[in-house]
């Protein structure tokens, strides 16, 4: 219950933001769609709407000081959308204020069972949301550009390398059903498609590691990763991105849930005791990129190989087995980041 409301008081919030502590006067929710942004002001209950565009962004300051409350005196909270959110959170941090972009259904989930869509509403949702975890909120850092240059080729390359599995596999699926004069013309354009894009997949991923090897602290992180085995080119890059260089997440544990490989117990009461399980949550392009790390360290690295089979001749699940080697990997990888010493392995240093 919002007991400042009801006693009509103005009460200066004493908020966290990732270990920095400052008081507040007022909670700022925004919902944001492509052309605009629902803005409620939580403790004095009022709303407006506002373009989602650099003009409607100094309007919104405006309209905050207008009710007597100074912009380094509130703090913002909405939903990572992506894109959609992204030019109000560069414009945010460009002016100093602290804003926490949370996870759209870690909102959902605190709001309970609710029908429609409407945008106010929503927008008083969040800014609830944000109030009542005012003391857990953590202040959203922003990558650098060079972290966003990389994100956004490697989610070029995923897309072009989906779409060259896609001509691969037309290219099996008339070979294997039609005549070979039938599909020539298709083989043909198909291959020459699929050279197309073999080249340019290369010239993104150089383009990756020139943006990583011009900026020290992005290539002292790369080289530290990717001196674990089963840590290649894409997986490397795409967990400095993902970790905003190791600053995001505090330890190996909290990644791992991001992803969704943490195993967590399954049990109720006395009656029911099942197997840990891992969430069907979680970055699904870190989970994949994790199991094809995962399968490389079981072929490469003796240490993990003789581990996997000894799971296996036990009887242990295939599947189960690569997601601890998943988190293994993970640990490893957070272990050498903190000590910023490539990764030894223990039969290397034993002999």
């Amino acid at each position: 219950m919002d007991y400042n409301r009801i006693l009509g008081m103005n009460i200066r919030l004493p908020v966290s933001f990732g270990g920095i502590s400052k008081t507040y006067n007022e909670t700022v929710g925004v919902d944001i769609s492509k052309l605009t942004i629902d803005v409620h002001l939580h403790l004095i209950n009022q709303h407006k709407q506002f373009a989602n565009n650099a003009k409607g962004f100094k309007a919104l300051l405006a309209w905050i000081k207008k009710h007597k409350v100074k912009s380094d005196e509130v703090y913002f909270c909405f939903e990572h959308t992506g894109l959609y959110s992204l030019s109000l959170a560069a414009f945010l941090a460009e002016k100093n204020i602290l804003f926490s972009m949370v996870s759209g259904l870690e909102v959902k989930r605190s709001m309970g069972v609710v029908r429609g869509k409407n945008d106010k509403v929503d927008a008083a949702r969040i800014a609830e949301y944000a109030h009542l975890r005012r003391d857990k909120l953590k202040k959203t850092v922003l990558p650098s550009k060079e972290v966003l240059k990389i994100k956004n080729l490697l989610a070029i390359r995923e897309r072009m390398v989906t779409q060259k599995g896609g001509y691969k596999a037309s290219c099996k699926e008339y070979s294997s059903v039609l005549k070979k004069s039938e599909v020539k013309v298709l083989i043909h354009t198909h291959s020459k498609l699929i050279k197309v894009l073999a080249q340019e997949i290369k010239e993104v991923e150089a383009e990756i590691m020139k943006i990583i090897r011009s900026d020290e602290t992005i290539n002292n992180l790369y080289k530290l990763v990717t001196s674990i085995k089963g840590v290649g080119f894409v997986l490397g890059a795409s967990l400095i991105v993902t970790t905003n260089c190791f600053t995001a997440f505090e330890n190996a544990r909290q990644y791992a849930c991001y992803t969704g490989i943490a195993p967590f117990p399954f049990q109720s009461g006395t009656s029911i005791k099942g197997n840990t399980k891992v969430s069907k949550m979680g970055n699904q392009n870190m989970k994949k990129l994790l199991l094809m790390g995962a399968s490389s360290a079981r072929q490469h690295d003796p240490e993990i190989r003789q581990y996997y089979l000894k799971r296996i001749e036990k009887g242990k699940n295939k599947m189960s087995t690569l997601n601890v080697i998943k988190n293994k990997l993970i640990h490893r990888v957070f272990a050498v980041v903190k000590r910023g010493t490539p990764y030894l392995s223990i039969a290397k240093y034993a002999s």
